[in-house]
């Protein structure tokens, strides 16, 4: 059609440089610059290069063609360039019309002319400057000579690749320029310039890194023909096969994750260097980097056969995983296992192919964002020893600490297995530990100790997850022992500790240090590390949460230090001073020595006090070594321990015996001393079972009670005698505070003596303390000293106030008020310091290395203030005034005056800090109850101001804790609760607004509903003896809390889920692991809210009123929100939080039903069967079930409510009925106390017959269970009234047994039967809470985290088990049941599902073409049948060459005819002919037309397309790809649609204009390719039947759609 056009143009003109003009002239639109471009190309083929037409054509591209690229990519967006598919038809004509100009305009050359402008501009110029630049070269390229113009061709080469691989982002468009136009145009001039493009790719010097992957890759895949031999050709050019970088640059695209067509790319060079091999028939090598490793790839004609399975293996996985879809690839993962096989040589056991071919695969599948396909991945990898022994590679150890650490460092992919129990373990980390052993001792001597530290190092290079690193450090604890780690190894492991586990939670990270413990003992060289080093690492471990002693892990510790002591490298440290010494005990010794001696660095008394990190390591030290010397006897000896614990300690003792006599001994060492003295008494404490009887702890208590008196003797004097005087000293009285506690704790162990030093020193201390306090009230100005003084002063009093109150024995017998009770009482609390001059405000921080601010201070003062408020309140509560009383002696304010008192505590609150609140709660806890009556807006604003402070601590856990406990004692005292439910005022209301906050907390903070509710519980527990006829009064009006208690238990999270998951494995460790011990088990678990409040429900009396009216009051609440959640949501899923909410409610109904008397019970029976016909999961039937044979069990008169239930129609009970059906199979125990039981039998066989003949199969099936039953009670028991249904029943019953018909009938009829609720369970024989909470839980499907072990309920011990209560059955069968496969659902309304169909449904219209009837004649040709039917064809193309199954190609074919396509191309006309395409496309080949363009000439149909005008669109998804919802189709477009499997090959991407690909929403990547062309093919469609109708806004103003896929 051009050429005819072209002719025609000539014809009417003779002068063609009329026509070039004229065309020229005009708007530079697509059809003038395409009628421009064929007429240049038909002169340029009649050879008409005489005459003025060469200069015509250098004035046409110098300039017209030249500028108008120039301005075309100069503006792309410009309102002159049009929409964008209009601007690439203009851009490829004029780059056409440009190279036939070159050709046409003789010499001088102007393709050399216009290049090495072109290349000057680009070397100049930025984008879009070098764009126009580009687009010249890519036009005259191929017009340039190889042999003149060779050195230009160079240039050209180098400067095309280094804009190619520059890699930032204004030059993305012109390096997809370079790769798919101007270097394929240079790859056709051969030689020097295909020679300088290599050069610059291979280059060894060549920068690297992964920016430059897919710059490179699209480079490569653009030369991929002429970079790589064709056969018989003369000039082979450069191989890149034999380059080492091309291998690596094609793997690092192969793992890329993150862009599938660098990947694409990756594996088309891969396959067309096997495809050029296996042509070639020649042997490659690529030789490896070391002298020893094998090939990145080679070939051997001997082994075609074997590579050429190989490579398809391992590009069939490649190209599977891309799928992501672990259905798909589960499947291809054995031939991985292949790959292996043929990877490693069976004769000599070394890799045949390089094992970073391998570890792409695995790198992809890590790197997936599907973590299924992770999980796979990870899992198949750490199998990989199981059953294969490979050799060793520096590759395979690099990709473990690398690509599979990184994959390992995801905590889902340690989640369990389904039904797998819960603390079970994580597969993965079980695997992980049995890899990582067999790994290791598989690996050479020489490579062992690199690749542990290298793995141990990788642990802190990250901020890991708390379970990751868990299983990590219990890994590398399985490793068997081997001397590999030296110090640079000791301080990795302490900087896993001291880096990555700051945040975690406590167990998990107790566990880690545990394990990692065992990991130092297990690698360790001693010869490498010493006892410095060691005593470092073993100060990095939190000794309150893993290193313990008396743990085994401690044991572990001691008997590894006894093996190596003598081995340990030579510490700095001073050696032994004895010629029998070892060197653990040398070394020890010269700890205490180091810690006991005065600094030499000391210069005065106000230096600050150290830190006491030396005196924690001595005394760790010293206790570890003492029990090596415990360890190296077969029998302890005690007079051996003693005499080891004497040595150490001597200079301590004797340091400590002068204390209070030598008045000159330096500060820095007394500090020391009793530093250490404390951290002795703290860590000799042992865990476990040896806490009685230790030998070590008694020795250390007798040591220092020898010392006691000088002690006593020394904190007397520092905080009486006003030698305390700076800031720093007050770190020294909180020291000196702590050993007067650890003083008096001691004497009252040992046996409390009248005149000992403690009793001696507590009343001169609080004299001392108490004229301090005076002295400062004088009046005048208090100096820092002085101020310093009295923050002493009260913070003694406080000391001394808490070891009266704590000690019994200190307690005088009297109430007689005494000075210092007078003193507290009449001192002016909240009494603040003035603030220190500016010239000692500036000193205050220059003298303390601590730096407390002043206000911290002040806080310390107020606290100690408050505690001993605390004190006095808690002595004289019963002197505190009823409201309506007068004062009593002896006067005490502060107690006599409760309103001000509590005022005050809310002053307090508004200054202190939130950490120093404590005792200030405690206060409120005597005040409130006095003052609730009288003062109740009082009250409630310190219930409010107290949570608003307590709230606010929620992320801070050691102050939350304690301080949320002292909170609950306060407002949920059970005085406090009773008094304001009998007023029922405001402070009522504020208690129950804050028992919800708790609750509601709770959902994210766990533990705290249990401490609320474990205190309420034995609050009405201690209460209910005293005071039987009151008791439970408070429980009464809160019945709300144990109503939420008894149904608590959030739905967690997937991550919370598994750190459960992880402490109960660890929980289940027992003692094997020390964290275990060393921890406090807080029973902060969700489910022991349920379990304290079931416990507590068990201990009330059903024949107690109280108890009683609080039981039946609970259970209407119970039986009101099993209502409200019911209508909450009409169809709920298994395990959710709905299902969990209403199985707690039925069990609570479960435990509580035994103390229902007939009264209540016929009061709720009608609730109870309300609730059966609700839609329900199994195992809420089966409680409910349960619930309706133990009421009419215990009341029989409730039957006639129970036949009632049977009496609605049909429809509205549609499955529901299955509940009251399951109920009759269990009638034998319902009638056990009924003396007439023949006429309940004979009305149950009258409703099991009836509901025998419903419709629903599943009613049948129950119907006929339960007529099984009763016919079998009615025949033992002879009732005469049924023998005339003798017949029909057992005809009924036979058929059943004998059911064969379609389907599972027969399978379900025996299912049902041995169903555990009609062959094992026993209603009455099986009631226990072991039922109700585990057994029937597990065998219904329940959800494991809702089953509740006996041993749960028995190890809580907050309140105590009642003896009367069914706990357990020893022998029910149930027990060893395992949970079967039919299970009682309902088949009510399903979300979406319509209640009432219509009469008529829509039903399926076949849609006849217009003009087309049965009796239209078939002619043969399309032409003529598409004019008879009127169709409306487009202008369309679909390309479906590339599609191999006969089953997308007829439902394309289909498609295309039903939206009128112009065409289908397939790759074969043949396929017309299938019978899987007739059967899909039902006749659509007649009337579309069929044209067949083979895959190998899918490039020339493609560029023909392109020169006749077509847009070529690619549904592929790339970088650049545009969305289908943004994209404008142009009327003449093109689709290209991919393979199956492969999609659109590399080299096909290239000759696209645009990408398109589908917006997605779910996880699954990729659409079926029929549905894929579709979706395009209506949106195509679409647009053209929009823009006959109106002008289509989306073209009118299209976004910029890529021009070039990237």
């Amino acid at each position: 059609m051009e050429w005819v056009l072209a002719e025609a143009l000539l014809a009417q003109s003779p002068d063609p440089r009329v026509l070039l003009g004229t065309l020229c002239g005009g708007e530079a639109s697509a059809e003038r610059v395409e009628t421009l471009r064929f007429l240049l190309q038909r002169l340029e083929d009649q050879g008409a290069g005489a005459g003025a037409l060469p200069e015509a054509a250098r004035e046409v591209a110098v300039e017209y063609l030249v500028p108008l690229l120039r301005g075309l990519r100069e503006r792309p967006g410009g309102s002159d360039a049009g929409p964008p598919c209009q601007r690439q038809r203009v851009l490829r004509a004029a780059g056409a019309a440009l190279r036939s100009c070159a050709r046409l305009a003789g010499p001088p050359p102007l393709a050399a002319a216009l290049a090495e402008d072109a290349l000057r501009e680009l070397q100049a110029a930025r984008a879009p400057g070098a764009l126009a630049a580009l687009e010249v070269l890519a036009a005259v390229g191929p017009c340039l000579r190889p042999r003149e113009d060779g050195l230009l061709l160079e240039r050209v080469a180098r400067a095309a690749v280094a804009l190619a691989l520059a890699g930032d982002g204004c030059s993305e468009d012109a390096a997809a320029l370079v790769a798919v136009r101007l270097l394929p145009a240079l790859g056709q001039c051969g030689g020097a310039a295909l020679r300088a493009v290599w050069d610059a790719l291979a280059a060894p010097d060549a920068p690297s890194g992964p920016g430059r992957i897919g710059p490179e890759l699209l480079v490569l895949s653009a030369l991929a023909e002429k970079l790589l031999p064709e056969p018989g050709a003369r000039d082979p050019g450069p191989d890149a096969r034999h380059c080492a970088r091309f291998w690596r640059t094609v793997q690092a695209g192969l793992g890329r994750a993150d862009d599938a067509l660098t990947r694409k790319r990756a594996r088309y060079l891969l396959q067309r260097a096997v495809e050029v091999s296996a042509e070639l028939g020649d042997d490659c090598t690529c030789g490896p980097q070391d002298a020893t490793g094998p090939s990145l790839f080679w070939w051997s004609e001997k082994k075609k056969d074997e590579l050429l399975k190989f490579w398809e293996n391992y590009i069939l996985i490649m190209e599977t995983l891309e799928g992501n879809q672990i259905h798909v690839i589960k499947p291809v993962l054995p031939k991985l296992n292949t790959l292996f096989e043929y990877a490693v040589s069976e004769e000599n056991g070394c890799w045949l192919f390089h094992p970073s071919w391998h570890m792409c695969i695995y790198k992809r599948m890590f790197e997936s964002e599907n973590k299924i396909l992770t999980k796979e991945g990870v899992t198949h990898f750490l199998e990989l020893y199981e059953t294969k022994s490979l050799p060793f590679s520096p590759e395979l150890s690099e990709f473990i600490v690398g690509p599979l650490m990184d994959a390992l460092s995801e905590s889902s992919l340690y989640s369990r297995s389904p039904g797998q129990l819960v603390g079970s373990g994580s597969p993965l980390g079980l695997k992980l530990q049995k890899f990582l052993v067999t790994y290791v001792s598989l690996l050479p001597e020489e490579v062992k100790s690199g690749f542990l530290l290298t793995f141990v190092q990788r642990m802190t290079s990250r901020h890991w997850c708390a379970v990751p690193i868990l299983f990590l450090s219990e890994a590398l604890a399985s490793v068997p022992r081997c001397k590999v780690l030296g110090v640079e190894g000791l301080l990795a492991l302490r900087d896993v500790v001291q880096c990555t586990m700051i945040t975690h939670q406590i167990l998990l990270r107790a566990s880690a240090q545990c394990y990692l413990l065992q990991t130092a003992m297990n690698l360790l060289d001693v010869e490498k590390v010493s006892l410095c080093d060691v005593s470092t690492f073993l100060m990095s471990l939190r000794q309150e949460e893993s290193l313990g002693r008396g743990t085994i892990l401690w044991t572990e510790l001691c008997d590894w230090l006894r093996v190596n002591e003598r081995y340990f490298r030579q510490s700095s440290i001073g050696g032994s001073d004895g010629l029998c010494e070892t060197s653990l005990n040398a070394y020890v010794k010269s700890l205490v020595h180091e810690c006991v001696q005065s600094p030499a660095w000391e210069t005065g008394e106000s230096c600050s006090m150290p830190d006491g990190s030396e005196a924690r390591l001595t005394a760790l030290m010293v206790l570890l070594a003492v029990d090596v010397e415990g360890r190296k006897a077969q029998h302890s000896e005690k007079q051996r321990t003693q005499n080891v614990l004497r040595i150490f300690l001597d200079p301590l003792l004797d340091a400590l015996g002068k204390l209070g006599t030598n008045a000159y001994m330096p500060l820095l060492r007394t500090d020391r001393c009793l530093q250490l003295l404390v951290r002795l008494l703290h860590t000799c404490g042992p865990r476990g079972s040896r806490t009685q009887d230790d030998e070590v702890s008694a020795l250390l208590q007798d040591f220092v009670m020898t010392a006691s008196e000088s002690m006593a003797q020394f904190i007397l004097r520092r905080l009486a005698m006003n030698e305390l005087q700076s800031i720093a000293d007050l770190d020294r009285c909180q020291l000196y505070l702590m050993v007067f506690t650890e003083l008096t704790n001691l004497h009252v162990k040992m046996g409390w003596k009248r005149g000992n030093p403690i009793c001696r020193v507590i009343s001169p201390l609080q004299n001392t303390s108490i004229q301090h306090l005076q002295e400062s009230d004088n009046g005048q100005e208090l100096t820092l000293g002085d101020q310093v003084q009295r923050v002493v002063s009260m913070a003694t009093l406080a000391a001394v106030c808490e070891a009266i109150d704590q000690q019994p024995v200190l307690q005088p017998d009297s109430l007689d008020a005494g000075p210092v009770d007078r003193f507290l009482s009449a001192f002016p609390f909240n009494q603040m310091l003035q603030k220190p001059r500016c010239q000692e405000h500036s000193r205050v921080f220059e003298e303390s290395s601590s730096s407390q601010g002043w206000g911290k201070i002040v806080a310390q003062y107020i606290h100690s203030q408050w505690v001993c408020l605390s004190f006095l309140l808690r002595r004289y509560h019963t002197l505190i005034p009823a409201p309506e009383s007068g004062a009593l002696e002896p006067y005490l304010p502060a107690v006599q005056m409760p309103g001000h008192t509590l005022q005050s505590a809310l002053d307090a609150l508004a200054i202190l800090p939130a950490d120093r609140v404590l005792p200030v709660f405690r206060c409120m806890k005597v005040l409130v109850p006095k003052l609730l009556t009288s003062s109740e807006s009082l009250c409630t604003e310190s219930f409010d101001m107290a949570w608003k402070i307590t709230s606010s601590l929620s992320n801070t856990q050691l102050t939350f804790w304690p301080n949320f406990k002292a909170f609950v004692q306060f407002v949920f005292d059970n005085k406090v609760l009773t008094i304001a439910a009998k007023v029922k005022g405001q402070a009522y209301l504020k208690i129950k607004e804050i028992m919800y906050k708790v609750v509601e907390m709770s959902a994210i903070k766990t533990g705290v509903f249990n401490i609320l509710i474990s205190h309420c519980c034995r609050s009405w527990i201690v209460s209910a003896p005293s005071r039987p006829q009151r008791s439970l009064s408070g429980a009464q009006d809160y019945s709300e809390l144990v109503l939420e208690a008894c149904v608590f238990g959030p739905v967690f999270r997937r991550d919370q889920r598994l750190i459960q998951d992880v402490q109960a494995f660890i929980e289940n460790l027992g003692h094997n692991c020390a964290a275990n011990v060393v921890l406090e088990n807080s029973k902060r678990e969700d489910c022991y809210v349920r379990i304290c409040a079931i416990k507590f429900l068990c201990l009330l009396d059903g024949s107690n009123i109280p108890h009683k009216l609080f039981l039946e009051d609970l259970t209407l609440k119970l039986l009101d929100k099993d209502e409200l959640v019911s209508k909450s949501r009409t169809r709920y899923y298994e395990n959710s939080l709905q299902h969990r909410v209403k199985n707690r409610i039925w069990q609570t109904l479960l435990v509580l039903f035994p103390r229902f008397d007939q009264h209540f019970s016929n009061g709720i029976i009608d609730k109870i069967f309300q609730a059966g016909f609700t839609n329900n999961q199994a195992s809420i039937k089966y409680f409910i079930e349960w619930v309706i044979i133990l009421m009419l069990h215990k009341f029989p008169r409730l039957l006639p409510k129970f036949w009632d239930c049977f009496s609605f129609g049909e429809e509205r009970l549609k499955t529901s009925v299955c509940t009251f059906l399951s109920v009759l199979p269990h009638l034998d125990i319902i009638i056990e106390n009924i003396p007439e039981k023949k006429p309940v039998l004979k009305q149950a066989l009258i409703v099991t017959l009836q509901w025998c003949l419903s419709h629903n199969f599943s009613v049948r099936l129950y119907a006929l269970v339960a007529l099984k039953k009763v016919w079998h009670m009615c025949k033992a028991l002879c009732v005469e009234e049924c023998d005339a249904w003798t017949k029909v029943i057992e005809g009924s019953l036979s058929q059943a047994e004998s059911m064969h018909g379609a389907g599972n009938a027969k399978r379900n009829w025996q299912r049902i039967q041995e169903h555990f609720f009609f062959s094992a369970f026993h209603p009455l024989k099986d009631y226990c809470l072991e039922t109700i909470f585990h057994t029937l839980p597990r065998l219904s499907g329940v959800a494991e985290e809702e089953w509740l072990s006996l041993s749960k309920f028995v190890s809580f011990t907050d309140v105590p088990s009642d003896a009367a209560s069914p706990w357990y059955l020893p022998q029910s069968p149930l027990s060893v049941l395992s949970p079967g496969d039919w299970a009682q659902q309902d088949a009510g309304s399903h979300p979406g599902e319509e209640e009432d169909q219509p009469e008529w449904a829509d039903v399926q219209r076949k849609i006849i073409p217009c003009g087309l009837s049965a009796d239209v004649d078939l002619e043969p040709g399309f032409q003529h049948r598409a004019a008879r039917l009127g169709k409306s064809v487009s202008r369309l193309i679909v390309v479906a060459s590339l599609i191999d199954k006969p089953t997308n190609l007829g439902g394309l074919c289909r498609t295309c005819e039903v939206f009128g396509a112009a065409a289908l191309v397939v790759g074969s006309r043949q396929c017309a002919s299938d019978r899987q395409f007739l059967h899909l496309s039902v006749s659509a080949e007649q009337w579309l037309p069929l044209v067949e363009v083979k895959p190998a000439q899918l490039t020339h149909y493609l560029q023909q397309k392109k020169a006749e005008g077509y847009t070529i669109i690619g549904v592929e998804q790339t970088a650049r790809s545009s969305s289908l919802a943004h994209f404008c189709f142009p009327e003449k477009s093109l689709l290209l649609l991919g393979n199956e499997r492969e999609g659109i090959p590399a080299s096909l991407i290239q000759q696209l204009d645009v990408c398109v690909e589908i917006p997605q929403q779910g996880v699954i990547r990729s659409l079926n390719v029929h549905v894929s062309g579709a979706l395009l093919i209506w949106e195509y469609t679409r647009q053209q039947l929009r823009q006959r109708a109106t002008p289509h806004p989306e073209c009118l103003a299209s976004p910029r759609s890529s021009e070039v896929p990237g």
